[in-house]
């Protein structure tokens, strides 16, 4: 008998034991799957815009909104959590759940019109003059057997604009040098933008260099760029034009260059290099002499924005096409529209390989590849200038190309025609 009671004691301890152990398996599993659960509704919600534009006539329950790289993640959206947010205005917000389930997060809506613009295609040259004079390089002064940086010693850097020196604005780089030269060694006052945004006085004081007996400030300005771009779209009822895809920025500095005044001007394009793995390819072109197709108004992170003169619009038997909201851009077929070889525009097809609604980096919102054998043939993919070239899915302008990855040709990155458009409909009229 007592046997027998040592034996149940010990089975039912080793029960115990290995009920215990699969608690714990179970415990760990259900905190695994909590983790992960909160940890994709985390992605999900930063990897989710804040806000999203409906066009009118839609409903809420349209809207289609995944994460990017999140292949099969059921986001769905609610109805409206709380009333108009501006009395008299279509905006409210909207809750998004994660499998029917985990709240992400609320996301503001605003109905808007559904814009039409004509398609481009068509390259055009760029001619701009900075607002101020761009520094974009530094360089050492020898006075009297001393190394010296005028600039650095004034706390100038790279990227920043010059508007002002001694009260007078300054547009030119020469303006800048006789200054500079006329100050006989005597403090200059610099009115001086950084970022586009922050103002400040700097006082730089020039040295006489020893090499070449003239006063020195210690850095390299630019007032102006040029290049070539594709044009992305014109609104057909006010002839402004948008294109590029991203911001004209300084070739040395990276930096977005501060338009003053500038030109669109006819491009004819006269060869393509083509691209190739860790080689960028380029559209070659010459500007031609005759008159300027219109005249540029922004220099934004999303591209270059202008009013064209109306004997410049020519795009042929192009219609109006809707523009998309960014939800509507999907991941699957689509085209480009772009000139490679001196005619008239051509559609060429490509995929869209992932759509990024994050708001990080308004340039780079989907990844694109070209798959069309005779753009392979010519170009390689996406060469420099094609930037700009519109993009089309269904029916609508989804965006436009914008990069081109260096290390594979046919791949690269567009923008949302969304952005572009929100940015031209800003400019005053």
């Amino acid at each position: 008998m007592e046997k027998c009671n040592i034996r149940y004691l010990k089975e039912a301890k080793e029960l115990h034991c290995r009920m215990k152990k699969i608690y714990r398996i179970f415990a760990g599993m259900v905190s695994a799957l909590t983790i992960s659960a909160l940890s994709l509704s985390l992605y999900a919600g930063h990897s989710l815009p804040d806000f999203v534009y409906l066009a009118q006539g839609q409903e809420v329950a349209e809207l289609e909104l995944s994460p990017a790289s999140f292949s099969g993640a059921a986001i769905t959206v609610g109805a409206p959590v709380g009333q108009t947010v501006d009395a008299g205005e279509d905006r409210y917000s909207v809750g998004l759940r994660m499998f029917g389930a985990i709240s992400v997060k609320d996301i503001l809506v605003q109905v808007v019109p559904r814009e039409y613009v004509l398609p481009g295609g068509s390259p055009f040259g760029i001619k701009m003059f900075t607002d101020g004079v761009m520094v974009v390089g530094m360089t050492d002064v020898i006075n009297s057997g001393e190394t010296r940086n005028p600039a650095k010693e004034a706390g100038i850097r790279l990227g920043d604009v010059i508007t002002r020196i001694n009260g007078k604005r300054v547009s030119t780089n020469e303006e800048v040098a006789a200054l500079v030269e006329r100050s006989g060694g005597s403090p200059l006052s610099m009115e001086v933008r950084r970022e586009g945004r922050e103002t400040f006085e700097a006082s730089l004081l020039p040295v006489r260099s020893d090499d070449a007996d003239v006063y020195r400030a210690g850095m390299w300005v630019r007032d102006s760029s040029a290049g070539i771009g594709t044009l992305t779209f014109i609104d057909p009822e006010t002839s402004r034009f948008a294109g590029l895809g991203h911001g004209v920025c300084d070739i040395d500095t990276g930096s977005l260059m501060p338009l003053s005044s500038g030109e669109a001007v006819d491009v004819v394009i006269t060869g393509v290099t083509k691209g190739m793995s860790g080689s960028p390819g380029e559209l070659r072109g010459t500007f031609t002499e005759a008159q300027p197709m219109g005249v540029l108004l922004r220099n934004d992170s999303t591209g270059i924005y202008g009013q064209l003169n109306p004997s410049a619009i020519d795009l042929g038997d192009v219609s109006p096409a809707p523009v998309a909201m960014r939800q509507e851009v999907k991941a699957g077929k689509a085209s480009i529209r772009t000139t490679v070889d001196g005619g008239e525009p051509e559609e060429y097809e490509i995929v869209i390989e992932k759509v990024n609604f994050s708001e990080a980096n308004p340039t780079r919102n989907m990844v694109i590849r070209v798959t069309d054998p005779r753009l392979l043939s010519k170009t390689g993919g996406i060469v420099q200038g094609m930037s700009g070239s519109p993009i089309l899915q269904n029916g609508k302008l989804v965006g436009a190309v914008t990069h081109v990855f260096v290390n594979d040709p046919a791949r690269g990155y567009g923008i949302f025609a969304e952005n572009m458009e929100k940015c031209l409909s800003e400019l005053v009229p």
